[in-house]
């Protein structure tokens, strides 16, 4: 079966180590969790993301491209974009460190002065954030696992380097529903003051960090792969205000290879409530834990572009798996 998929990353571009140990090696239990939050990354380093076309970009006929990751100026680490703004004032030729598909090269680029200042000829941005699901809280821990999957730089579709991030209390507004052809989407507003954990690490799935905010709910059995079974299940998820709860929908396949990229469980929604709120699985209910015989058994990660009823799901061993054992890639 072959049908046009798309990652429900749900966070919006704005210009601009979790340490092994803190899950347990083998939890028992975990509480699933399905509340939508405010996810902020920050990026480790500054991201091109694209270059200037009315005017000659020195960044660009250096060699740099988009997606290419400033690391540092003139051995100088630059994080955010003031930082890059300050050391860009020096002007003339500049060594700049930088990260490009895991690999480190040094550009030299002459920024273009305009009037008091210096310009690289590029747009660029230090951090990504929007709206996803947590999926698990570790009660023994702290630790949380949220989305399924990775948080991606939209130029090169790799894995965002990240410095470090925060989670903080949203609540959902709006909902634009999917359609044939056509993704829906959670829309909700970060309440910036309600600081709920930190995000450290970012990997292909999932993000992971400490809540600080314990979330409400009974810690339930983690299942292993060979307990999951074709047929009824749930998914628990946030799509109307801060009101979280259980939603009916069938798990049509099961795959084992470890090789399934976040594509493990193929799951079809027939909730009529859910049907009716979002179409069935929108942008931002990714990281939406998976239930089923009183386990949690993973995380929904995909959405179908071509039938938004249907979507696919990771098992949660490989998110346990992340967390403890993941890079965080830099």
């Amino acid at each position: 079966m072959r049908n046009t998929i798309r990652r429900l990353t749900a966070l919006a571009l704005i210009c601009l180590s979790l340490a092994g140990s803190c899950l347990a090696a083998a939890p028992r239990a975990l509480v699933p969790v399905g509340e939508a939050v405010g996810l902020k990354l920050n990026a480790k380093g500054i991201v091109i993301a694209g270059f200037e076309e009315e005017f000659s970009s020195p960044a660009e006929q250096a060699g740099m491209q988009k997606g290419d990751v400033i690391l540092s100026v003139n051995g100088q680490e630059v994080n955010d974009l003031q930082a890059l703004g300050e050391v860009l004032k020096q002007g003339g030729r500049m060594n700049l460190q930088v990260q490009r598909n895991g690999r480190t090269l040094h550009v030299q680029v002459t920024p273009r002065r305009e009037g008091d200042t210096y310009r690289l000829g590029c747009y660029v941005r230090d951090g990504i954030s929007g709206i996803g699901t947590v999926t698990f809280y570790d009660p023994e821990t702290g630790c949380f696992g949220a989305l399924g999957h990775g948080v991606s730089d939209p130029q090169t579709h790799e894995l965002l380097p990240i410095r470090d991030g925060s989670v903080v209390d949203t609540k959902v507004t709006q909902v634009q529903k999917g359609c044939v052809g056509t993704p829906g989407a959670l829309r909700g507003s970060f309440e910036e003051e309600k600081a709920l954990g930190s995000i450290e690490k970012n990997t292909d799935c999932g993000l992971f960090g400490v809540l600080e905010q314990v979330p409400e709910g009974q810690a339930i059995p983690v299942a292993q792969k060979e307990q999951v079974r074709l047929g009824a299940a749930t998914i628990r998820s946030n799509v109307q205000g801060d009101e979280v709860r259980d939603y009916a929908v069938t798990i049509e396949q099961v795959e084992l290879n470890e090789d399934a990229d976040g594509r493990n469980l193929l799951l079809r929604v027939i909730d009529p409530v859910l049907l009716e709120q979002t179409g069935g699985i929108v942008q931002g209910m990714s990281g939406s834990p998976i239930l089923q015989n009183g386990r949690i058994v993973g995380a929904v990660t995909h959405v179908l572009i071509n039938d938004p009823t249907r979507g696919y799901g990771i098992f949660i061993e490989n998110m346990l798996e992340a967390a403890e054992n993941g890079a965080n890639k830099s």
